[in-house]
C-alpha cells in the first residue's frame, strides 16, 4: 500500500490565496467597497471636523474605484485577457483612488484653511508649523517647559513638539507665505510620493517578465496598503506627519532587500531624524545587516542621521529638547498626551487599581520578547525584517497606555509590504532557511 506525503502549506498560504483571487481584483473591490462604508460613517459621525470634511469627499472617490474594481472583474470573466482588467489597469485605479481620496481633500482643505477656516488642519499640522517658524527663529523646533508653563492652560499642549528635530523642515514653507501650498501636508505628501515611488523603483526591477508581473502585483498591494488605505488617505489629508516616516521605512526595507545596505540605513535613518516611530525600524534593520555582514553600512545612516539631527538642538536648549521627545512622551510634561484609543493598554490602564503599571510591564514583556528572538533569530531577510517591525509595533501599539488608533498604518503597511519583499528576481534568499544568499559586501 503506497502513502503520499501530504504537501507542508507555505504560512500564509490563505492570505495568498485571497489576495490573489481573481487576478487580485476581489480584494480590490473589496478593499474599496469597505472603505467607502469607512468614509461614509466618518463623514456621519465624526466628532473631528477634518475628519468629516475627508469622509464627505473620498466616499466618493472609493465608491468610483469600487465602480471601476467591479468593471475590471466583469472584463475579465467574460473578456479574458483585457488590458483594462490586467496589472496596469489595476496600478492606474490605485493611483487615481489615491489622488482622489487622500490629495484632492488634502488640498481641498488646505485650500480652505488659506481663505481663512480654523477647522480644516489637525493639531500636529499647527504644531510642525509652530516649530518650523521656532526653528527658523532660534535654531531649535522647541519650547522650554519655563515657556510652555507660560501659555494659557489650553495651549500647553500645543506647545509641545513630541517629534524628532527634523520633523520642523516640513513646516518652514509656512514661515514665508500663508498660501495654500505651505501647509505642511502639502510636503508631507510629496515626501510621501517620493519615497515610495523610489520603493516602487528599486522593487520592480527585474530581468524576467514573468517575474516583474509577480512582483508588480505584490508591490500593488504593499502600496495600496500605504495609500488607499482610509487609515493612510484620513492622517495625510488631515494630518499627514506619519506617512513621509512610513514611507521612508518601507523605502529602507526596499533597498535591503535588493541589496543595497547603506542605502537602507540611511532611509531608515532620515525617518528616524523625524518621528521615534522609525527607529525600532532602524534597530531591526541594523540587526539584518550584521546578519548580512553589513552591519556598519546599515548603523552609519540608521544611528547617525538622527543623533546629527538632534545635535543642533542639544547644543541650542538640551533642557527644551529633553521636555518634549523625552518627558511629554513618557507622560511626565506639563499636560498628558490626548492619545486615548481603547486599546487594551488602555483599558488595563484604566480598569486595574495598578492598571498604568501592569500596561508597562506587558509592553516591557512583549519587548523583551522581540529582543530575544531577534537575538536567537535575527533576520536574514527583508521579508522577516517587515514581518518583525509588523507585529513587533502591533504589539506595542496596542499594549500602550497611551496611544491613537491612527498608529495602526505602520504595521498595517509592514505587513502588506513584507510581501513585496518576498518575490523571485529579489537579490535575497526568499526564506530563512534558504542556504543562498548574496554578499552585501560586494
Amino acid at each position: 500500500m503506497s502513502t503520499t506525503t501530504p504537501t507542508r502549506r507555505r504560512p500564509g498560504w490563505w492570505w495568498r490565496r485571497i489576495d490573489t483571487a481573481a487576478g487580485g481584483l476581489a480584494l480590490d473591490l473589496g478593499l474599496y467597497a469597505a472603505s467607502a462604508a469607512f468614509a461614509a460613517v466618518t463623514a456621519a459621525t465624526s466628532t473631528l471636523p477634518p475628519h468629516r470634511a475627508w469622509g464627505g469627499l473620498a466616499v466618493l472617490g472609493y465608491l468610483g474605484a469600487a465602480i471601476m474594481a467591479l468593471g475590471q472583474l466583469l472584463l475579465r470573466r467574460y473578456r479574458p485577457g483585457s488590458p483594462l482588467a490586467g496589472l496596469p489597469a489595476r496600478w492606474l485605479v490605485t493611483v487615481l483612488n489615491w489622488a482622489a481620496v487622500a490629495l484632492l481633500p488634502l488640498v481641498w482643505q488646505s485650500v480652505q484653511r488659506a481663505a481663512g477656516r480654523t477647522d480644516r488642519a489637525q493639531e500636529e499640522v499647527l504644531v510642525v508649523e509652530e516649530s518650523g517658524q521656532r526653528l527658523a527663529e532660534t535654531g531649535t523646533p522647541y519650547l522650554g517647559p519655563d515657556a510652555i508653563a507660560a501659555l494659557p492652560p489650553d495651549e500647553q499642549l500645543l506647545g509641545y513638539t513630541p517629534y524628532q528635530p527634523a520633523m520642523a523642515l516640513f513646516g518652514l514653507p509656512r514661515v514665508a507665505t500663508d498660501a495654500w501650498w505651505s501647509d505642511a501636508r502639502v510636503w508631507f505628501a510629496i515626501g510621501t510620493t517620493l519615497a515610495l515611488l523610489l520603493a516602487v523603483r528599486a522593487l520592480c526591477r527585474s530581468d524576467s517578465a514573468a517575474e516583474t508581473a509577480g512582483n508588480q502585483a505584490a508591490v500593488l498591494r504593499g502600496v495600496q496598503a500605504a495609500t488607499v488605505l482610509p487609515i493612510c488617505a484620513l492622517t495625510l489629508a488631515t494630518g499627514g506627519d506619519d506617512l513621509p516616516v512610513l514611507a521612508l521605512c518601507l523605502l529602507a526595507l526596499a533597498l535591503a532587500a535588493t541589496g543595497r545596505p547603506g542605502s537602507a540605513g540611511l532611509a531608515v535613518g532620515f525617518a528616524g531624524a523625524l518621528k521615534l516611530f522609525a527607529w525600532p525600524v532602524a534597530a531591526v534593520l541594523v540587526i539584518w545587516g550584521v546578519r548580512r555582514r553589513a552591519g556598519l553600512r546599515v548603523a552609519v545612516g540608521a544611528l547617525g542621521l538622527p543623533a546629527a539631527a538632534l545635535l543642533p538642538s542639544l547644543v541650542v536648549d538640551r533642557t527644551a529638547l529633553a521636555e518634549n521627545v523625552l518627558r511629554f512622551p513618557l507622560g511626565l510634561g506639563l499636560v498628558s498626551s490626548p492619545a486615548q484609543s481603547p486599546f487594551p493598554g488602555r483599558l488595563i490602564a484604566d480598569a486595574l487599581p495598578a492598571g498604568r503599571g501592569v500596561a508597562a510591564a506587558l509592553l516591557v514583556a512583549a519587548a523583551v520578547g522581540i529582543a530575544v528572538r531577534l537575538v536567537r533569530r535575527p533576520p536574514r531577510t527583508a521579508r522577516t525584517a517587515s514581518l518583525v517591525c509588523g507585529y513587533g509595533l502591533l504589539a506595542a501599539i496596542l499594549l500602550m497606555p497611551s496611544t491613537r488608533f491612527g498608529y495602526l498604518l505602520y504595521p498595517v503597511a509592514f505587513l502588506a509590504w513584507a510581501a513585496a519583499l518576498d518575490i523571485a528576481g529579489i537579490r535575497q534568499p526568499a526564506t530563512e532557511d534558504s542556504p543562498q544568499g548574496v554578499d552585501l559586501r560586494t
